[in-house]
């Protein structure tokens, strides 16, 4: 089982091979997940950072997702504990985080940011790793 954040389902949107390279892995995420990599790709496309003819695609593959959401009993008082450990301010990482600890499992990201942040639990990771 392989948590991911908003970021991986973004990029497994908009990428080549979508979610296939992660095909042998068994996802979950947190139920912020799907909001947040829908409110990514519209700024995206807003911005015109992605041409128009890969919003379809990347909506198909955001609603096929083959991501489990998942909200076990006690996430938020997880995510709310690991905000404060790492003095995080808002909670959207931290539940990540906390979904990762809770099934005992690594978490993937692409955001550097969380990485360095949580890097001494030793379960958050990059592409790389995995």
């Amino acid at each position: 089982m392989l948590a991911v954040d908003a970021n991986i389902v973004v990029d497994c949107c908009l990428s080549g091979p979508g979610f296939d390279l992660l095909g042998r892995h068994d996802l979950v995420a947190p139920p912020l997940a799907r909001p947040e990599a829908l409110s990514a790709l519209h700024e995206m496309a807003w911005r015109r950072e992605i041409p128009a003819d890969m919003i379809d695609l990347a909506l198909d593959r955001l609603d096929g997702a083959p991501v489990k959401i998942v909200e076990p009993k006690g996430l938020a008082r997880e995510a709310w504990r690991i905000a404060e450990q790492f003095g995080w301010k808002k909670t959207y990482d931290a539940e990540y985080v906390a979904l990762a600890r809770l099934l005992d499992c690594r978490l993937l990201t692409i955001d550097g940011r969380l990485r360095r942040g949580a890097a001494r639990l030793g379960f958050v990771v990059g592409p790389r790793d995995i």
